[in-house]
């Protein structure tokens, strides 16, 4: 483990920290699900226009996440991370004040520049403090309170119209950036020492990056984590039609798809902690795939036999699935990062790029072809599962061991780093 100046903080407390810090992140993109009917009437934009509110916060997003990674390498991860918060904050002010579609879009493209320095450069800060089965216990306890985000931020937009206009929601992620990043003034230390950092050389940069995503296994690994998250993703992108026009739900019941779905990951998350140590990675993984593709397969045989689809049984298999993916998560992410010891934070973006892409296009192009239709969603999601699992079965037939497990930092939930 690196000895880091003050401030300290516990390793629960780095939990909940780095928690919250990939918490903004879906905040920006589920708090604002029950609004999109007020907001299109009010900006003169119909569905496939308030979908671009969130494509281009994505790809933006997706862009930005390149950067976030090597330049904590550089110049350490506090300093990126405060940067990242103080522009989110900024820009969330801008979205609130929007009278317009195309500003409206301006902003969010500047938060999804920002947005990622949370979840991104909170990766490497683990893999910085931890190693083998503590880093996964770690990164399975940040997975639980991040999971939280996407099952409370649309009940949270629905309470916010129940007393105001679509503009409190970004007033709303304005206060939380801004509550983080006090937090992570006073409390995050810098984990990344001075003599363990790059220099931040375009070239250097730019070499590192083709180095990484060349690499075979890099790319089968990422591809699996990537294409298995977004089988759920398909549906989260799809929530306003999936809830609302399928389901028949109305905008403050949004809980019933979110609350059950990320309720089985942060189950899948605690899982995971508790077994790391006890049962191998490639087992677990193994595990996870296995219930993402019971899920799919449930998921599509319903609505094949079922005309409407209606709660609690048509988010079952989302449960399930969310579930399978919080035990595949931590494994991949942690192989993908223990590649590149010295690169972790090019080794995070890379991947964040890689997923962030494929989930732009899947709610840009795929989600609108198919939301339609509940079983066209369920086809879509099953493709991207068999995809996911496909690339998994790829890599584990090297032979090779999935996590580098190095010697535990030792330390425990009350100890400071």
């Amino acid at each position: 483990m690196n000895t880091v100046a003050s401030p300290k903080i516990s390793l629960r407390s780095l939990a909940w920290l780095l928690g919250g810090l990939a918490m903004f992140g879906p905040f920006s993109i589920d708090t604002m699900f029950p609004a999109f009917p007020q907001m299109g009437a009010q900006l003169g934009a119909d569905k496939v226009a308030m979908q671009q509110t969130l494509s281009i916060y994505l790809l933006a997003y997706a862009a930005m996440s390149i950067v976030h990674g090597p330049l904590s390498d550089a110049i350490g991860r506090r300093k990126v991370i405060i940067g990242g918060l103080v522009v989110f904050t900024l820009a969330s002010v801008g979205c609130a004040l929007s009278t317009d579609l195309t500003t409206l879009l301006v902003f969010r493209a500047v938060q999804g520049l920002s947005a990622g320095v949370g979840l991104i450069v909170g990766r490497a800060v683990i893999r910085d403090v931890l190693h083998g089965d503590d880093a996964q216990r770690l990164m399975s306890h940040v997975s639980m309170i991040f999971g939280v985000a996407p099952a409370i931020a649309p009940v949270i937009g629905g309470w916010i119209l129940g007393w105001s206009r679509w503009p409190a929601i970004f007033w709303f992620m304005a206060a939380f950036s801004l509550l983080l990043l006090l937090a992570t003034v006073t409390s995050l230390p810098e984990t990344h020492p001075k003599e363990a950092r790059l220099s931040l050389i375009p070239k250097r940069m730019l070499r590192d990056y083709v180095g990484i995503s060349l690499n075979p296994r890099f790319q089968k690994l990422a591809a699996a984590g990537t294409f298995n998250f977004s089988a759920l993703f398909l549906y989260i992108a799809s929530a306003p039609a999936f809830v609302v026009d399928l389901l028949r739900l109305n905008e403050r019941q949004f809980g019933w798809f979110f609350i059950p779905t990320i309720g089985g990951m942060m189950l899948g998350a605690f899982v995971s902690g508790r077994t790391a140590g006890k049962i191998g990675g490639a087992r677990l993984a193994n595990i996870g795939f296995a219930c993402c593709g019971i899920a799919a397969l449930g998921n599509v045989l319903y609505n094949v036999f079922v005309a409407t689809p209606t709660v609690p049984w048509a988010v079952v298999p989302m449960m399930l699935g969310a579930f399978g993916i919080a035990l595949v998560f931590p494994i991949v992410t942690l192989a993908i990062l223990d590649m590149y010891p010295r690169q972790r934070g090019s080794a995070s973006s890379l991947q964040a790029f890689t997923s962030l892409l494929v989930n732009a296009l899947i709610a840009g192009l795929v989600s609108p072809l198919l939301s339609h239709h509940a079983l066209h969603l369920a086809i879509g999601g099953a493709a991207l599962t068999l995809l996911g699992w496909l690339f998994w079965r790829w890599e584990m037939g090297s032979g090779r061991q999935v996590i580098e497990c190095g010697p535990g930092a030792g330390l425990e939930p009350g100890e400071s780093i």
